[in-house]
């Protein structure tokens, strides 16, 4: 209740507002200080302010802007020297320096804590000056009033006028668009003011006129508010239509004005237009005599006078008054402009259509001219203010035109009465003050209670100081009040203060307008923030004549009591209570009483009593005089408080009602047993322990403070309990009904005390069911006894008056019973839900008997739509329970984290048919189980006998695991079989591969380089038993997750020729080279499925995808399986294509070849490429382009040669006959030989060149029986006998004559050969053999292959044989 400043705005881009006016200029020399001054950064300004004599005007230096400031970046000085002006609406802010302008405007925005703020952002910048040399001088917005009837006095848009050196005065839109430009004297513009209607507040005000005054060295010009209004809305249409229809803007006629010639005063700084005033009789018989003498005549009513005061130096303040109607409006000169302005304008646009434009360059020469320049009319000073050493800066008009600030070079403010023309206050030591007003209406509650409520409504007036030496904002209360308020703001701001309102408003359109506007800001360049002085009305009283101020007094007394934490209660006690009733005022009696009672620290007791005291002392008083609100507030507080101590009482009681004959739980036992081994498990998983903090904790007693809060009492004297945060809603439910679900509280009394206090029994409900969910843990540590408590509440509850309607018919839903239901539907804590529902379940069955007995008396049993929605609802939460506790079951160390899923019915239902098998998918991916051990399990539900399989498989998977872990594994597996068995159309194997299949490439997608994610997803797919689900799967993966990467990796390819480096491959598909590799093996496995499953398609008819019974209620978004049937089918050539290049792609990375892929295709082929699977495009056929099929060729066997480099291994190869198993994955797998040739077959190429190929690299690796088992498979032998035979030659020319190891046997043997043999030997270059040291055994056997395939009549037949013979003597050398 004390003055405050409050921010209401940010201004956003500062630094950019800066940078735009102030670009290229050096920074100001106050910034260029010495070093030494910088360093030390010392304030002086306080010293300066004080040695305060009037001779140091000289003094201008601003202290060094400290390090914040500089490191903001927007150091403040530069504001001060720019023309800032703001529209009091706050919605545009202009800021200009020499002939640049930036226009700020309004905007929302959310900031981080998601509250909504206003904050002011560049909407235009640009240069406003036309003429050479002229800078802006002075600015002014302001905003004009809508036209429409349902505007309520909203501006309709602001006008932004500009004044300049050259005096030329400019009117724009919020765009910078130029509406109006006129010159209308040939002197700087010193000052805009604007004057705009205000409803007067007495009858005897006189009604002010709209006015724009500018103000110019020697004279004042002004121009009259309504007409200004009419003409900027026309000039603004016309403009609006020009841009529409692209054609030029027409002149508009200029503004009528008047232009006083202001007369002796030497300097004029400022001005205030006061407005038009009349003369009371006295006065006007008094100025008649002084001026005229005795004789003087007087007029028999005195004249109105517009009045000015001027600020400047000798005299230091002027008083002028213009007499209405003694000049005309400078129109005799104006008219006859406008009408040769209007005739040149249409004749030159005729001439324009007739082809006649011969005068163009005359008529550019006029408008180059300066425009006439109207004479002013003189206006004497009438008397003024002399001081023939002061000089005032400034003038600030009040807004009830009665007093003015003035701010001189002394550093003084002097407060002016205007009417009488005297000075009648002063305030020293602020030095370059910035002055604003501020006018408080009275408080309507405060009316009320005041003596003057009938008189019209009181106003308080503040004047608001800025002294920047200072950095400090006054607030004075007028005329000759206190100081009200003060702040410490910056020393670089600006205090922004209109003066006015709206533009184009009269006595008529402003009845009930509603325009808030700011009538003082307090800019600052630092922070951007704009912020508004906010000051009570109570603060202008003073305090003889203010109760309030006493009251206030009482009420900080009381605030500090509170804050005080070492008083002792009945100190607190007497002293709150002394102080309630010494408070007169009944609003800040109500402010006591409540922060007393939300004060944390007072008890119960205490505040019973208080609260008690004062409303027997308001009942002692008159009725008519004491304020109901208040007698309300004390009654219904009092009442919550005795609440809040009967249930305090009863919870402490020792005394606990005897269980009832009949024991609740019989009906249930069944139930409770069945799903009792479920609860133990899902008890064991949730009870693991967690962190919380001890004031979170549901056992810490809730404080009465939190009580009252949450309660409220109505009219007719019921309670309401208030939603708050979920802790404090959690925490009045533990603090009404935990004792009794614990058994540690009377039930029965607990309730009728509840009931008696009229708590509505569903919002009791609301509580208690809360309760019970929330301590789920605590509920299943003792189950039998808190459920059978539970049952005795609910039972108590639903006996309460207005529970269960007396009309419910069981043969309808009860919303009581409805209540309950919806609340354990939405609850995720599974098993508080399952057990309330039994217990709920068994209610309705024991109401609805007794009804049914009642009514019918027979043995029958009532059939009730009530009991069957509960028997769907039981069976919901139970396939929940087993759900939940699957998913509860903690991954093993290492695999994939993720909290485990919370489901509840409400998210299953709202997760659509496949809502179950997503949240299982889910549940695998955290687990990482195997598809083909999650086959196995689901496996086991369709077959029971596999359980000793499934077992034996568990213990090789983890034989050097514990027991302990085996049984958890094994316990795992029976809980997902059983929840499998409770879903079985939810959970069928297909769809629940397809969502696992899913929901790793889902996963793959946010992390390509978990390349196993990609790889897992594949080996769900192929588990996937429909081919149409697969087909369907496959496209959808393809098309959205698969194919982007894969055209990036084949482009990349193309462009660099060869399998690409990490770095690349990382920029461009956004993986490492691995990941790439292991992802284009994927793809291919991708498209085998995609392709295999379109042809078996055909074959199967589409499976039918069904829902469980109790599940059919699934509202959401379709499972996976469903809008994988919906996928159209694919071309299969096109799949073929794209499976061809990512193979091609997959060997180029696996085996680092060098090719450009792309450059395999021919255009077809290439066009074909990367194009929606489902469309048929044109495909290559035909023979190929031989130099095509040569590139082919020549990739196909660089492949092959890389993969027998690959599965050559140095440790067994050469030391081991047999041929050692290859991996199914990676380089070295068995399937490359096969694969090669397949694509050979679609490359065109001829595969019997790639078997030879093969062998002899094989041969060449010394890799001889796999050989051997390729050459079977060749067909030309001939050629590859001969490729043989030199190889055969360059191992004997190795072994003969390049061995480092040459034997003395070896020597005479190649004495021996023959000599065609030996040159033939010689010849060889054994050098081309990758692996030259082959057993001699070895290269026997090749020799003796060759004699088998080389027919007789071969030309090197001889030399086989010959071959072979050499090897025999060889061997038998050995």
């Amino acid at each position: 209740m004390s003055c405050s400043l409050l921010e209401f705005c940010r201004l956003q881009e500062l630094r950019t507002v800066r940078d735009y006016l102030f670009h290229n200029q050096k920074p100001a020399p106050a910034e260029e200080k010495d070093q030494t001054d910088n360093q030390l950064s010392w304030d002086t300004s306080d010293w300066e302010s004080a040695w305060d004599t009037g001779d140091n005007k000289e003094e201008e230096a601003t202290s060094a802007s400290t390090v914040e400031e500089e490191s903001a970046g927007q150091g403040g000085p530069w504001l001060q020297d720019c023309v800032v002006s703001l529209s009091p609406c706050s919605d545009l802010l202009v800021v200009a320096h020499e002939h640049k302008a930036v226009f700020l405007s309004a905007k929302w925005r959310t900031d981080d804590s998601g509250r909504e703020e206003m904050t002011l952002a560049v909407s235009w910048t640009g240069t406003l000056s036309t003429e050479e040399g002229e800078c802006v001088s002075s600015s002014v917005c302001i905003p004009l009033a809508s036209q429409k009837r349902s505007s309520t006095g909203r501006p309709d848009w602001t006008c932004v006028v500009v004044g300049f050196t050259s005096g030329y005065v400019r009117f724009y839109t919020e765009n910078g668009v130029l509406l109006l430009a006129q010159l209308l004297h040939e002197d700087p513009v010193l000052r805009l003011k604007c004057r705009t209607y205000e409803i007067p507040r007495h009858p005897g005000v006189t009604e002010q006129h709209e006015e724009l005054s500018i103000l110019y060295p020697a004279a004042l010009v002004t121009i009259d508010g309504f007409s200004l209004f009419q003409s900027l809305r026309a000039c603004r249409n016309q403009v609006a239509r020009a841009a529409a229809a692209g054609s030029d803007v027409i002149q508009p006629p200029p503004l009528a004005y008047k232009k006083w010639g202001l007369q002796d005063m030497d300097t004029i700084v400022d001005h205030s237009s006061v407005g038009i005033m009349t003369l009371c009789v006295f006065d006007q018989m008094k100025n008649a005599s002084i001026l005229g003498g005795f004789n003087a005549s007087v007029k028999g009513s005195p004249p109105a006078m517009s009045q000015y005061v001027t600020v400047g130096g000798g005299p230091y303040t002027g008083f002028y008054y213009a007499v209405e109607g003694s000049s005309q409006p400078l129109l005799s000169h104006v008219a006859l402009a406008v009408a040769s302005k209007l005739t040149s304008a249409l004749f030159n646009a005729a001439s324009g259509w007739l082809g006649w434009n011969k005068n163009k360059n005359e008529e550019e020469a006029v408008q180059k001219q300066k425009p006439k320049v109207e004479p002013a009319t003189a206006l004497g000073i009438r008397f003024g203010l002399p001081d023939s050493r002061r000089h005032g800066e400034s003038i600030c008009l009040s807004p009830c035109n009665t007093l003015a600030g003035v701010t001189d070079d002394f550093g003084r403010v002097t407060l002016l009465d205007l009417a009488r023309g005297i000075a009648i206050r002063m305030w020293k030591g602020y030095r370059d003050a910035q002055l604003g007003w501020l006018q408080v209406p009275e408080e309507r509650v405060d009316r009320e209670f005041s003596p003057s409520a009938s008189l019209p409504r009181r106003h308080a007036l503040f004047l608001v100081i800025y002294a920047p030496r200072r950095g400090i904002l006054e607030v004075w209360g007028m005329q000759q009040g206190p100081r009200v308020g003060a702040f410490t703001v910056g020393k670089h701001c600006r205090l922004m203060y209109a003066g006015y309102r709206l533009m184009g408003v009269n006595s008529v359109t402003s009845q009930g307008w509603q325009l808030h506007t700011q009538q003082v800001c307090l800019l600052d360049p630092i922070t951007g923030a704009l912020r508004t002085v906010n000051i009570p009305f109570h603060l202008a009283l003073s305090d003889k004549k203010s109760e309030r101020a006493k009251d206030m007094h009482l009420l900080k007394r009381l605030t500090t009591i509170l804050k005080s934490r070492e008083v002792e209660p009945d100190i607190l006690e007497s002293e709150a209570k002394s102080v309630l009733l010494d408070i007169k005022h009944p609003a800040i009696k109500k402010q006591a009483l409540e922060s007393l009672l939300s004060n944390k620290n007072a008890p119960v007791s205490g505040l019973t009593n208080i609260t008690c005291t004062l409303h027997d002392a308001l009942k002692q008083q008159d009725p008519e005089e004491v304020d109901t609100a208040l007698l309300q507030l004390c009654s219904s507080q009092l009442k919550l408080l005795q609440l809040y101590t009967d249930i305090q009482q009863l919870h402490s009681a020792a005394d606990v009602e005897a269980c009832s004959e009949n024991d609740p739980l019989e009906g249930m036992r069944d139930e409770l047993s069945r799903v009792g081994p479920t609860l133990q498990r899902y008890a064991q998983l949730t009870s693991r322990p967690s962190v919380s903090f001890a004031q979170d904790s549901p056992d810490s007693p809730l404080p009465v403070q939190a009580f009252l809060s949450q309660m409220e009492c109505t009219e007719d004297g019921e309670l309401k309990v208030i939603r708050g945060p979920e802790t404090e809603w959690n925490q009045l439910g533990n603090f009404l009904f935990w004792g009794c679900l614990c058994g540690k509280s009377p039930i029965q009394k607990v309730c009728d005390t509840l009931q008696q206090a009229g708590i509505s029994p569903q919002q009791l409900l609301s509580l208690l069911l809360n309760v019970w969910l929330q301590r789920e843990k605590e509920v299943l540590q003792k189950s039998e006894e808190t459920v059978r408590n539970l049952h005795i509440l609910l039972t108590a509850l639903s006996n309460m008056k207005g529970a269960v309607e007396e009309s419910w018919d069981p043969q309808s839903v009860s919303p009581w019973w409805q209540q309950v239901r919806s609340t354990c539907i939405q609850s995720h804590n599974a098993a508080a839900a399952l057990l309330a529902a039994f217990v709920a379940h068994h209610a309705v069955k024991a109401s609805i008997t007794s009804q049914a007995d009642s009514k019918l008396q027979s043995e029958w049993e009532a059939v009730s739509l009530e009991l069957e929605q509960w028997v769907v609802c039981v069976h919901q939460l139970e396939d929940v329970l087993v759900l939940q506790t699957l998913l509860l079951v903690p991954p093993p160390q290492g695999a994939g984290g993720g909290a485990a899923a919370q489901c509840s019915i409400k998210t299953l239902l709202e997760g659509g048919t496949g809502g179950i098998a997503d949240s299982v998918s889910k549940w695998v991916f955290r687990h990482n189980l195997a598809p083909e051990r999650l086959k196995e399990i689901l496996q086991r539900k369709e077959d029971k006998d596999a359980k000793d399989k499934l077992e034996q498989k568990a213990g090789d998977e983890r034989t050097n695991g514990k027991q302990q872990s085996q049984e958890d594994t094994d316990r795992t597996a029976e809980l997902l079989v059983a929840v499998c068995q409770r879903f079985p159309h939810s959970l069928s194997p297909d769809l629940l591969f397809a969502h696992c299949c899913w929901e790793y490439v889902v996963q793959w997608n946010k992390d390509p380089e978990e390349g196993r994610c990609l790889c897992c997803a594949v080996e769900h797919l192929k588990m996937v038993s429909s081919p149409h689900i697969q087909l369907g799967i496959s496209t959808m993966m393809w098309s959205t997750f698969i194919v982007k990467r894969f055209s990036a990796a084949a482009y990349l390819m193309e462009k660099v020729g060869k399998a690409p480096k990490d770095r690349l491959c990382r920029r461009d598909v956004g993986m490492g080279d691995k990941a790439v590799t292991s992802f284009l093996g994927c793809g291919v496995q991708l498209l085998q499925i995609l392709m295999e499953a379109d042809s078996a398609v055909e074959e199967v008819s589409a499976p039918e995808l069904s829902v469980e019974e109790a599940w059919c209620g699934a509202e959401g978004p379709a499972s996976i399986a469903e809008l994988a049937l919906e996928q159209r089918g694919v071309h299969y050539p096109l799949v073929q294509h794209h499976c061809l290049l990512a193979s091609l792609l997959h060997a180029t990375m696996t085996f680092s070849l060098r090719v450009k892929p792309l450059s395999l295709f021919d255009s077809k082929g290439k066009n074909a490429f990367f194009r929606d699977l489902t469309t048929i495009q044109l495909m290559p056929s035909g023979d190929m382009d031989p130099g095509l099929v040569s590139l082919r060729q020549e990739f196909l066997l660089r492949l092959l040669t890389g993969w027998v480099l690959a599965i050559d291994d140095p440790s067994s190869s050469a030391s081991s006959t047999g041929c050692p198993p290859l991996p199914s994955t990676g380089p070295k797998a068995d399937w490359w030989p096969s694969l090669c040739l397949e694509l050979g077959s679609l490359l065109q190429v001829n595969p019997d060149i790639l078997r030879r190929h093969l062998v002899c690299e094989l041969y060449n690796q010394g890799l001889d029986p796999r050989a051997e088992e390729v050459m079977l498979e060749v067909e030309d032998k001939d050629v590859l006998g001969s490729q043989l035979l030199v190889l055969t030659g360059q191992r004997l020319s190795y072994s003969l004559l390049h061995s480092q190891s040459q034997t003395q046997a070896a020597m005479e043997l190649l004495a021996r050969l023959p000599p065609t043999l030996c040159t033939w030997l010689k010849a060889m270059d054994p050098s081309e053999l990758r692996c030259p040291l082959v057993p001699l055994s070895q290269t026997s056997r090749l020799v003796s292959r060759l004699i088998e395939i080389l027919p007789e009549n071969h030309a090197q037949y001889s030399l086989a044989l010959h071959l072979l013979e050499a090897v025999d003597a060889l061997t038998t050398e050995d």
